[in-house]
């Protein structure tokens, strides 16, 4: 059966960056789209629907935080964020706008192919255990993605989905902020812990937008997270 070729859109201003890590990422085999701004980012993402975005924050137009916010409105696609600052705060900003990874630069483009493959490989996983998990009122399906609050549709990122569901796979157990960091495959976020709370951070105001309550994600005070049993 022949593989269905993966469609990455590489967005950067800087075109020999964009031209490098293209190269590299169709050597490995994957299908390539660039664009050079934000504007232009938005269009082809709306027209190609790409598997996974690998975007700079800093770009004429629209940088790449706005990008995400509208882009997020609409689809779920991974997202890997390039960067050449290197503040704890600009990393969880980004995270907290949805992205599933990022680079800082300058980096090796051959590590940026990896992390592409573990993003993707992390979202297109086939699931061994069960495909839908019913707890408190949630519903989460892993075969189409989706998850029910009540009767309200939320849509997660990719990290927030799968964080939700290993929560969710073990309703009461106690996971600390580096069993949720392994669960995100290999994607390295160099021992930043916090980037774990920033994740139940939007989760939380997602299943229970308004209010400030642990109704389904309980923090377990100086260990980690776990999710409610009732």
């Amino acid at each position: 059966m022949k593989t269905v070729q993966k469609t990455i859109l590489v967005v950067d201003d800087e075109k020999r960056l964009v031209a490098l890590v293209g190269e590299y990422l169709q050597q490995a085999g994957f299908r390539v789209v660039t664009a050079f701004d934000g504007q232009e980012a938005l269009k082809i993402a709306r027209l190609e629907k790409p598997d996974l975005i690998i975007l700079d924050i800093m770009m004429p137009e629209m940088n790449g935080y706005e990008l995400m916010q509208i882009h997020r409105k609409e689809m779920n696609t991974p997202i890997i964020l390039l960067t050449a600052r290197v503040e704890d705060e600009e990393k969880v900003v980004g995270l907290e706008l949805g992205a599933d990874d990022y680079v800082t630069k300058p980096f090796r483009p051959r590590e940026l192919v990896a992390r592409v493959r573990s993003v993707l490989r992390r979202t297109n996983k086939e699931e061994t255990t069960a495909s839908v998990l019913q707890v408190a009122g949630v519903v989460l399906d892993r075969n189409v993605r989706t998850v029910l609050v009540g009767e309200s549709s939320i849509n997660l990122t990719p990290s927030e989905f799968d964080l939700l569901a290993a929560l969710m796979s073990s309703p009461g157990k106690v996971f600390t902020r580096l069993d949720l960091l392994d669960i995100l495959q290999g994607v390295r976020y160099e021992g930043y812990e916090r980037t774990i709370d920033s994740h139940i951070k939007n989760l939380r105001a997602k299943m229970d937008p308004g209010s400030s309550s642990t109704r389904y994600i309980e923090t377990v005070y100086g260990i980690g997270y776990r999710f409610t049993r009732e």
